[in-house]
This record gives C-alpha cells, structure tokens and sequence, in this order.
C-alpha cells in the first residue's frame, strides 16, 4: 500500500517495467536521464459533483487531486563529429498517459474513484533534455487523518 498519490502512482507505473525510473517529488543525485518525477496536490480541491451530506459529520468527502509527471530524456547523443542519434524515445510520455488515464489505483490509501489524463505538454530542449509533463487529476476519497491534527 502506498502512503500517498504520488507512492500510488509510483506503484502503478513500476509495475509496468518501462525500464525507467520513478521517483517522487525529484530525482537522486546525479541521476541520469530517462527518469520519471511524480508532483502530488498541486492543487487538491473539493470534487463539486460527488460528496457527501454536508450535515452528516461521517459523510464522505471527495476531492480532485492534481497530479504532474514529468519524464526527462536525453534528447540526443553525439555520434561522430557532425553527427548525433536521437535517444529520446518517441511515444514514450504517450504511454505513461495511457497506462494511468481510467486506472483506479489501487495501492491509494483512499478510494479513487476516477483518474484522467488532462494533458500532455512536450517542454522543448534545453541542455540536451527534453521534458514531457502530463497533468492527472484523481479523484478519490479525502482521507480523515489528511485533515485531523496529530
């Protein structure tokens, strides 16, 4: 069971052996492209359509949990003098958004109700990397120890 979002969809995208790393909030030291990074609540509003009874202190509280992946990729690599090979591998960030769109998550903490790819933007190349940032809303239960005061 992963402790949040980002552990959730950590989970789901190792599982899916890529052959690319995946970290949350940033990667290792030194770490050498191609690497995933998974942002969790930025934002986390209140779901408009699907919660509770307000005057019921047990009512379930939904909410909509923004979510960014980046993946960064070496974009090329020097072959001879004149020459490079393109390392970035094409569709990639396509297939990350493919495999969590609709996915329920199941090693959240809380109960995810729906999970959906709101974009995918291609950041050009700076330094030889090429960053792809795909932007997930979750839907899911807000968990009471989110909001209880330890």
């Amino acid at each position: 069971m992963a402790a949040s979002t980002a552990g959730a969809i950590k989970v789901r995208l190792e599982s899916l052996q890529f052959g690319v790393p995946v970290f949350r909030d940033g990667p290792r030291q030194g770490q050498t492209e191609p690497y995933i990074v998974v942002q969790e609540g930025m934002p986390a509003g209140m779901d408009t359509v699907a919660n509770g009874d307000f005057g019921d202190p047990d009512a379930e509280i939904n909410i909509v949990e923004t979510v960014v992946v980046d993946l960064v990729q070496q974009a090329r690599i020097k072959t001879g003098p004149r020459t490079t090979k393109v390392t970035e591998r094409y569709g990639l960030a396509e297939a990350i958004a493919y495999a969590l769109h609709g996915h329920a998550l199941p090693a959240h903490p809380a109960k995810v109700t729906a999970v959906r790819v709101q974009d995918i933007d291609r950041i050009p190349i700076a330094d030889n990397k090429v960053r792809h940032s795909i932007t997930v809303q979750v839907h899911r239960v807000m968990l009471r120890e989110e909001v209880t005061p330890a």
